[in-house]
């Protein structure tokens, strides 16, 4: 389906945009949400905004849309739960299906991934709840070392992610994980280039956007305040690499997107490390529509609007 054929397509059908709901990233999802409706709007298209609640169900019977665009970022709304309520309720929705969601918010399961198909990514030692944590501070000082990368497992928007500079920190640091997030993982530091690149289409007809270089203005690395504040992070693109550097790493996002068989639009992460070899991070199934996000400012440096980059993520329903 063409964008033009899309533009016809959805003219009459009724779209519910998810946004909101209860994650940690509450917020983010509020303003792409908006950001999304209004251009819906704008195209004269049939919207409805649905701040999602756990009466959504009922709300939907209601409302009865033809479609569900999903906005909703972090857990549950991009892990597969909303994706298999909709399934079965037999309403098609936007983006990536139930495995795929559920494999690209989990940071362990998606570099399994990218390590069985030869996706480059950093080293990393999982550590699960239920794991012993003087036996996993101790495999990570002799597997990952100093400086090293606390994230969760299943978090989004750089939430709960600390760089450890000094051994001493490390141990508190992974106490302070625990407790916060329960599952997490401690990832290789790799010294290098911030990066991020979007992909749009499903299969054989996926393709990598513009690679975006992002140089973080007085913070450490690109956190929640450098994402979403404006001023904080300068968006390069296409990103400031070799040229072997810019094409190895829009294949290897491209391969990424399709290894965890996302549909109809990601944003993968990455880091180009200082002698040019780029490790993928990890694959956003519903990356952010603001104003300051990633994905739209790659789209129009492909000369997609936002309007027509709203539609590229509509047409996913149907992938």
């Amino acid at each position: 389906m063409t964008i033009q054929e899309a533009r016809e397509f959805f003219r009459g059908k009724k779209i519910v945009v998810f946004y909101g709901g209860w994650s940690r990233e509450r917020d983010v999802s509020l303003r792409s949400g908006k950001r999304v409706f209004d251009s819906l709007i704008r195209q004269g298209f049939d919207a409805a905004l649905m701040d999602v609640d756990h009466d959504y169900i009922e709300r939907l019977k209601e409302l009865q849309p033809d479609v569900v665009l999903i906005m909703l970022h972090g857990k549950p709304g991009e892990d597969g739960t909303f994706q298999g309520a909709l399934e079965s309720l037999g309403i098609p929705y936007t983006g990536s299906g139930v495995l795929a969601s559920a494999l690209g918010i989990n940071k362990v399961a998606s570099k399994r991934i990218f390590q069985s198909v030869g996706i480059p990514t950093p080293d990393y030692v999982f550590v699960p709840a239920w794991r012993e944590m003087g036996e996993a501070h101790r495999e990570v000082l002799s597997k990952i070392g100093i400086p090293a990368v606390v994230k969760p497992k299943d978090e989004g928007s750089s939430l709960g992610v600390h760089i450890v500079h000094d051994e001493a920190e490390l141990l508190p640091l992974m106490e302070k994980e625990r407790s916060e997030f329960g599952d997490f993982l401690v990832e290789k530091f790799i010294s290098g280039k911030s990066v991020t690149t979007g992909i749009l289409g499903t299969g054989s007809e996926a393709f990598a956007l513009p690679v975006l270089e992002l140089r973080v203005k007085g913070r450490e690395f690109y956190d929640y305040q450098a994402k979403y504040t404006k001023g904080l992070t300068e968006f390069v693109i296409p990103a400031e690499l070799p040229e072997k550097s810019y094409r190895w790493l829009q294949e290897a996002s491209l391969q990424a997107h399709l290894a965890l068989e996302c549909r109809g639009f990601s944003r993968v992460d990455a880091v180009v490390s200082d002698d040019g070899v780029p490790y993928i991070l990890e694959v956003n199934t519903i990356p952010g529509m603001t104003e300051l996000s990633d994905l739209p400012a790659e789209a129009e440096a492909m000369g997609i609007s936002y309007d027509e980059l709203v539609l590229w993520i509509l047409k996913s329903a149907y992938e």
